[in-house]
């Protein structure tokens, strides 16, 4: 499975947008995301992109199957925050070859702050290399509850 670990230099980043969405200052679609966790059972926090297709809200975890995501399939539910609003939801998986399209909108959008993470993947792609690299790129429709 892929998984990029986050470095230093992106947690600063992170952090500040995460204070930033906290306090209800959305950065293009941020929201803090929160998950129970799968071990420790305790509610977790990061930061995710949320953008819109055909209607549908989803979530793209860009650094593979991050922790939030392993959270986030085995609680089967979470919290989407904006400053003080929140938002319950339950996220359906998206499967592998629905996903080429959701993948280029969000490179469209974020190339410019997370495209490092899609081992040079762009926009504009030939289709086939989208589809193969789909697997390690998870991606959640959010529906409210």
């Amino acid at each position: 499975m892929r998984y990029l670990a986050p470095k230093r230099a992106s947690n600063a980043f992170n952090d500040a947008a995460k204070w930033l969405t906290a306090h209800g200052v959305s950065l293009l679609g941020s929201r803090v995301l929160a998950v129970r966790g799968r071990k420790s059972g305790e509610v977790r926090t990061t930061i995710v992109n949320v953008f819109e297709h055909e209607g549908e809200r989803y979530l793209l975890a860009p650094r593979g199957h991050t922790q939030w995501v392993r959270n986030l399939r085995a609680a089967g539910e979470g919290e989407l925050r904006l400053g003080r609003r929140s938002q319950h939801f339950v996220p359906v998986e998206i499967a592998d070859p629905e996903k080429p399209a959701l993948i280029r909108l969000y490179l469209r959008k974020w190339a410019w702050e997370t495209g490092a993470f899609f081992d040079g993947l762009k926009a504009d792609s030939p289709a086939s290399d989208i589809e193969a690299a789909a697997p390690g790129f998870p991606v959640f429709r959010i529906v409210e509850s």
